[in-house]
This record gives structure tokens, C-alpha cells and sequence, in this order.
């Protein structure tokens, strides 16, 4: 590079762009990007690499071996963060693009932010087509990265080195947007990518990027008020919005002040601490007894920054009987099922509302019966984690009693991470965390093979928690090879495997829709995989253990080693929690030569009539 005047600089665009994302900061004053993730290939190797390369004091650059699974880490980072910091995410063309599709749909769901820079064809078309190059015969403007726009909350291809002075505003902007907020792909063609041009030297001073909260409307706040007032059996719904608003503590002061109790979504899980007296736990499908009772007798339900997805309402027949505020900073969510809708964040969202509502308290028959609820649920969370001999092989509640009592201040420290599988709904009822993203779940998308991925992201965010993915032998089998970049990294992980032999889960899901178990499980004749000695390949530490008792001890050793650890351990593929839950649709052929298909299509019709239309 060299400047040309005084006040330009003479950049190529990669250039340009990489020292661009290193000059921005949060109002913390760190910078707004942690880095990127970057697996080279020709379409990024010699532009944008050279550029990491050069700024790389500046801007981190992470090697990684999966493109899907560093994308994955990326967007845990900035979940970890509560979406203030974030990473980019570089790959080549072709599959090394088209790999990073499943990650920016995850994102997009669950609307988090991650840069997607994949590599592109030449815009020159002079060597077309290139290796790996998709060719339409209809439009010569298609390339693969086109199918990142209906997964990308904005979409640019960069065809001219200046254009990046309007896309990365923009892209920033739609980065960091509370309610917009998703994932972000830039494409960049690998000729423009090392296209030079004369950039106004003020486009890269350093500047603060300003998280913005939405204040609510004050007609909004007042029906949404008188609502509540009027109600006699409330219910709060907290979701992922209470911990991205940063809203925990104004949920506590509100829910004490008015005396609501509060039951979490899995995004949501972790806004209240899990002995709080008016911690109801999970809700929904996969949620506690006593959230789900209340639920379903509630005459108002305040839903606080959540997507109020089929897991959540029990596919809208849960708290069918109930009005429902929804309190939202995306306005999409906020008129979901017909509710009277109150776009804001959370935080002052809450506050305003408490303002409004004053003195008023729910106090009374149903504040004692859910506080009673809730101590009842915990109790039965302490017998469920508490066994430490199980007669045969153990289920998930007691491996994860034993994870958590390998620590005295689990409740505080440590982080869970998981995405998929029988897991979630065992996590979701049983772990128990006082701090807010003391619990990490992925289930707006379910993505098998998030799971060590993800850990990955989280430890990079949360260096002095303890880490602990609990993953699945199906998931661990779909994407394991981070493995060996937390070890690269210096990124120590506690990875516990629970091996049931296949995917567990969707066998039960299979019979319970009336189907024989098929294609599920692993044969008896199928090999044993150690996954202990897979582990140790990818340079980790770990062990097999065969029993919780032997387990816990096994914890221990993990949470004094050096680096990542797993632990394997053999569960029972049947048994899981039975306490809680609720109705889930999962369409049941309506013909079918099987009786016991049938009997479940007859069940499914009934359970239907609850349903909300």
C-alpha cells in the first residue's frame, strides 16, 4: 500500500476491507471484531489472504478444518457476547461456500450476527469458468453465493473496489440492528478482490459502533399495561431477547415487583437464576411441570423477547386460553399469534411497563401456587441429578447431575453448550445456572454438529469459564474436527459424549408416531466406536468411563487439565425424563397399514382440536 495524497490511501479491496472491520470498536472500546476464521483456497488465497495476512496483528486470523464448523464457532462467539462482538468467517469458492450455508440459515434463525465473506468467480469472466465455478446457461450472473440471499439478513457481491464504501456500512448497520440482526455476506470475486483503489483515509478511523435499544411507544405501553392489570393468573415467557436486551436484572426487579412468576424458552433459559423463587424453569415441549401447568391456566401470558416458536407453545395449543402480550424488539415477532404487540427492548420495555403498572401486584392464590410449583420442580431436579448408582446403563438427567456436581460453583462458572437431539430437552428441564449464558443452546435451528463447534466459539468469548459441551454420539459423528483447532488454539474444551448407540431422539419421535424402529439405531454388528481414541487422535485428552460414579471423577480430571478433554460414556437410548412436556405436532400419516400408526394418526386428530388457529 502507499498513500497517493493526503488524504486518500492506495488499497486493494481486500485490503481495504480487512483494515476497515480491525478500526471498529464497541462503547467498551474493544474492537467490534474478534477476527475471522479463515480456511484459503483459490478465491481467497491471494487477495483477502495477503490482506489478513497484513493486518494480522491488527485482525486475528483463526485457521479452522471445517468451514460449516468455523462458521458454527462464529456465530456461538457472538451469542456468548449477547451479540455485541462478533467474528468473520472467510472461505474459497465453491464447496468451500456452499459450506457455509447451513451456518448463516442457523444464524439466520436464531438471529445472530456473523460476517460471511466466501470467495467468487472472476467478474472479468476472461478465464471462465474457473474450477469449481457453477454455470447457469439462463444467467451468466449466477454463481454459487447466490444461494446466500435468502439466508442472508443482507446480501452484496463487491464488483468494484469502491463499492465497499456504501456495503460495509451497510453491512455493519444491519450486523449490529437489534431487530435485524442476522447474518451478513459480502461476496467478493476473487479478481475485484485484489483491485485497487484510491480509499478517503477517514472511511478507516477508528470508530464506536452504538448498540441501539429501542424505546417503546407509550400508546403501546399502556394497553399492554392495562392488559396486565386486569389479569388475575399472569405468566412471563422470558426468550433469547431478555439476555441480548441484557434485561436479566430488569426481569428480576419486575417479576418481584409484580409478583409474576417467570418460565424460560431455550434461548431464554438462563435470564433468571434457577433457584429464584419465582423460576417456574422450562416451558414448552420440553419443559418442567410446573412452567407447563401454569401455562395452560395463565389468562395472560407476557412473552418477553422470544420468536414463540412450535417447541415454546406446545405448536400453539399450550397457553391457547391466554392473552398474550408480546413484548419484542422485532416487530415480526411482536404480532405473532394475534397478540397485542409491544415492540421494544426488553430492558426498557420492562421498565416501562412497571411504571405504568405502579403498586400493582399478582399477589395471591396464584403467587403461592407457583411458587410452590417451583420449589416442588427443583426437588424433583435434585432426586433426578442427585443419583449417583443407577442400576444398568444411566440417561442424560443423571450424566448431567454428575457433570454439575463435579463443580461446587457450576452454577456460576461453568457454560453448557449443545444443539440437538435428546439433549436439549434434558438440558433445557435440568441444568441449573445463575448466570445469564450459563446456558447455551442452539435450538432455533437443532443442527446436529453444532456442538463442539460452538464450545469452540463460546471458550473464545468466555476464556475463564468452564466450557462443557454435552454432545450426542450422532452429532459428535456429523462434525468432531474442531477438536483439533481448540487444541491448535489453546482453546480447552470439556466435551461429554453420550453414546446411545444412534440417534436415540428421532427412534423415539418414529415409534411414538405408531412407526417400528428403523434406520435409527446401530446394529448389534455394527463396530463400537471408541470415541475416547478418536479424541486422542485429534490431540485432545480423554477417557471412556463406565459408570456416573466414575464419571464425576473423570470430570474432575478434566476440569484440572490442560487442554480440551472428553469423556465418553455409555447411555440408555430409551429412558428420559418423563416429568413435563406437551404436545408436539409431528403430522402422523393419514393412511397408513400399520395399527399402530393408525392408533397415533386417531391421538394426533384429537390433540389437534386444542390447537390455536
Amino acid at each position: 500500500m502507499s498513500a497517493t495524497s493526503h488524504n486518500t490511501i492506495r488499497l486493494t479491496m481486500a485490503q481495504a476491507l480487512v483494515r476497515y472491520l480491525a478500526a471498529l470498536r464497541t462503547e467498551e472500546g474493544v474492537p467490534l471484531f474478534g477476527g475471522a476464521f479463515a480456511i484459503f483456497g483459490h478465491g481467497n488465497v491471494a487477495g483477502l489472504g495477503e490482506a489478513l495476512y497484513q493486518y494480522r496483528e491488527q485482525f486475528p486470523t483463526f485457521r479452522a478444518h471445517n468451514e460449516q464448523a468455523m462458521a458454527h464457532a462464529a456465530i456461538a462467539y457472538a451469542k456468548a457476547h449477547m451479540r455485541r462482538r462478533m467474528l468473520a468467517v472467510t472461505s474459497s469458492i465453491g464447496p468451500g461456500a456452499t459450506n457455509l450455508l447451513t451456518a448463516a440459515a442457523l444464524a439466520h434463525v436464531n438471529r445472530l450476527p456473523v460476517l460471511l465473506l466466501p470467495g467468487d468467480v472472476f467478474v472479468s469472466r476472461a478465464p471462465d469458468p474457473v474450477l469449481q465455478q457453477l454455470e447457469d446457461a439462463g444467467d451468466g450472473s449466477v454463481s454459487v453465493n447466490d444461494a446466500f440471499k435468502p439466508l442472508s439478513r443482507y446480501f452484496d457481491r463487491i464488483v468494484y473496489p469502491e463499492q465497499l464504501l456504501t456495503a460495509l456500512p451497510r453491512a455493519i448497520a444491519a450486523l449490529t440492528d437489534p431487530a435485524a440482526c442476522g447474518p451478513v455476506t459480502l461476496s467478493l470475486p476473487q479478481d475485484v478482490q485484489t483491485m485497487a483503489y484510491d480509499y478517503p483515509e477517514e472511511f478507516f478511523t477508528p470508530r464506536t459502533v452504538r448498540f441501539r435499544a429501542v424505546p417503546p411507544v407509550e400508546q403501546e405501553l399502556e394497553e399492554a399495561a392495562a392488559l396486565l392489570k386486569n389479569a388475575r393468573q399472569p405468566l412471563i415467557v422470558a426468550g433469547g431477547g431478555v439476555l441480548y436486551g441484557k434485561a436479566s436484572a430488569a426481569l428480576q426487579a419486575f417479576a418481584e415487583r409484580h409478583g409474576i412468576p417467570v418460565a424460560e424458552t431455550q434461548a431464554g433459559k438462563s435470564s433468571l437464576p434457577w433457584d429464584h423463587p419465582l423460576q417456574l424453569g422450562a416451558i414448552g415441549v420440553t419443559g418442567s411441570p410446573a412452567a407447563n401447568a401454569l401455562a395452560a391456566d395463565a389468562d395472560v401470558v407476557l412473552a418477553v423477547g422470544t420468536r414463540l416458536q412450535d417447541f415454546t407453545t406446545g405448536s400453539n395449543s399450550l397457553f391457547a386460553q391466554a392473552q398474550l402480550v408480546s413484548l419484542n424488539v422485532n416487530s415480526f415477532d411482536a404480532l405473532k399469534r394475534r397478540g397485542l404487540g409491544l415492540q421494544a427492548d426488553a430492558t426498557l420495555g420492562l421498565q416501562g411497563l412497571s411504571r405504568l403498572l405502579g403498586s400493582w401486584n399478582s399477589a395471591g392464590q396464584w403467587l403461592d401456587r407457583a411458587q410452590q410449583a417451583g420449589h416442588a420442580w427443583r426437588a424433583t431436579v435434585a432426586g433426578i441429578t442427585g443419583k449417583r448408582e443407577v442400576a444398568g446403563l444411566p440417561y442424560d438427567g443423571e450424566v448431567i447431575g454428575a457433570v454439575q456436581r463435579s463443580s461446587a460453583d457450576s452454577t456460576s462458572r461453568d457454560i453448557v453448550v449443545c444443539a440437538a437431539g435428546t439433549l436439549p430437552a434434558e438440558l433445557h428441564k435440568l441444568w441449573r445456572t445463575s448466570t445469564p449464558g450459563g446456558y447455551h443452546m442452539e435450538y432455533g435451528y437443532s443442527c446436529m454438529g453444532y456442538e463442539i463447534a460452538g464450545g469452540l466459539g463460546v471458550k473464545m468469548a468466555k476464556p475463564d469459564a468452564d466450557v462443557i459441551v454435552m454432545v450426542g454420539d450422532g452429532s459428535y459423528l456429523m462434525m468432531n474436527s474442531e477438536i483439533a483447532t481448540s487444541v491448535m488454539l489453546d482453546q480447552k474444551l470439556i466435551i461429554v459424549v453420550l453414546d446411545n448407540r444412534g440417534y436415540g431422539c428421532i427412534n423415539r419421535l418414529q415409534q411414538a408416531c405408531g412407526n417400528a424402529s428403523f434406520n435409527n439405531m446401530l446394529p448389534d454388528s455394527a463396530p463400537r466406536i471408541d470415541f475416547a481414541l478418536h479424541a486422542r487422535s485429534l490431540g485432545a485428552l480423554s477417557e471412556h468411563v463406565a459408570n456416573i460414579s466414575e464419571l464425576e471423577q473423570a470430570m474432575l480430571r478434566a476440569r484440572e487439565a490442560s487442554r480440551t478433554y472428553l469423556i465418553c460414556i455409555n447411555t440408555d437410548a430409551k429412558r428420559t425424563t418423563e416429568e413435563g412436556g406437551c404436545w408436539w405436532e409431528v403430522a402422523v400419516p393419514e393412511v397408513s397399514t400399520q395399527p399402530g400408526v393408525q392408533a397415533a394418526r386417531a391421538r394426533y386428530e384429537l390433540d389437534r382440536q386444542g390447537q390455536q388457529k
